[in-house]
């Protein structure tokens, strides 16, 4: 399951210590903004493991049992660690870690703060590869925008990381995507496909705000999309903004999986690249 998706499904019945990585200098396990849910009885997500998550563990479940009422729960902690002997870690930086209280009604606020600070992806496309690929990026810090013209497409639950929205004629959810999204496009028809293309590379000239826009299909596929792109009026500058195919190169395995698994790859290596 989805760890934002746990966690908000556990609060309705208990409420736990959101541990936060407020700030880093230097080498450290994990990066700012990362998160790990201590309740009284589980955890969900992770800072890293090792001793540094041992003991905000148990410095979150120490403050979570002397809150008796949400009420009147004690402001945000926020604790320095360095990362070096005494911790029985060798990395040598420094995490500051934020402690905070957070139960059932805080679960609309923290999906949307939680969700804000993930990267924007839009699906186009509901078959196996689609739903392989949400599957995938649901785990990693991404707000994925999941788009399709067939009705009940998608399947149940999701979540909470992912939006679904139907969308006949499919082009039209272009204008309204976030700022910043990566486009990956996969629907079950060429001819759809084509129009998605057509309209992120339409927003692209308009407003330059699509860093990555993928096409799933083979280099014949994409030469041939791009003679009817030009037909409509792009230029060649326009079409190098697409990728296709799409994934990291050297995989040659087709199962949706696969293709899941490389596609998370090369968006992760976009994000690094920011």
């Amino acid at each position: 399951m989805n760890p934002l998706t746990d966690m908000l499904n556990r609060l309705r019945a208990s409420p736990c210590v959101l541990v936060e990585v407020y700030a880093t200098r230097g080498s450290v396990p994990r990066e700012a903004g990362t998160w790990m849910a201590v309740f009284a009885d589980a955890l969900v997500g992770t800072i890293g493991g090792g001793r540094l998550e041992w003991d905000a563990i148990a410095h979150a479940r120490n403050r979570l049992a002397n809150v008796n009422d949400l009420s009147a729960r004690p402001a945000p902690e926020r604790v320095l660690y360095r990362l070096g002997p005494s911790l029985g870690q060798c990395c040598g930086g420094e995490v500051q870690l934020q402690y905070g209280v957070v139960g059932a009604e805080d679960a609309v606020s923290l999906r949307d703060r939680l969700n804000a600070a993930s990267t924007p992806v839009a699906l186009f496309g509901g078959g196996h590869v689609g739903r392989a690929i949400v599957e995938v990026l649901a785990n990693l810090p991404m707000a994925i925008r999941w788009v399709d013209s067939r009705d009940e497409i998608f399947p149940e639950p999701l979540p909470a990381s992912v939006q679904c929205e139907h969308s006949d004629p499919v082009q039209a959810a272009v204008p309204d995507l976030a700022g910043g999204s990566h486009v990956l496009i996969m629907s079950f028809s060429h001819a759809e496909d084509l129009d998605v293309v057509a309209a992120c590379l339409l927003r692209q000239r308009q407003r330059g705000d699509l860093p990555y826009v993928g096409l799933i299909g083979s280099k014949t596929k994409w030469a041939s999309f791009q003679a009817r792109l030009r037909e409509r009026g792009f230029t060649q500058a326009e079409l190098d903004h697409v990728t296709c195919p799409i994934g990291i190169a050297g995989i040659a395995d087709k199962r949706p999986q696969a293709i899941a698994i490389s596609v998370a790859a090369q968006l992760l290596l976009l994000h690094k690249a920011k």
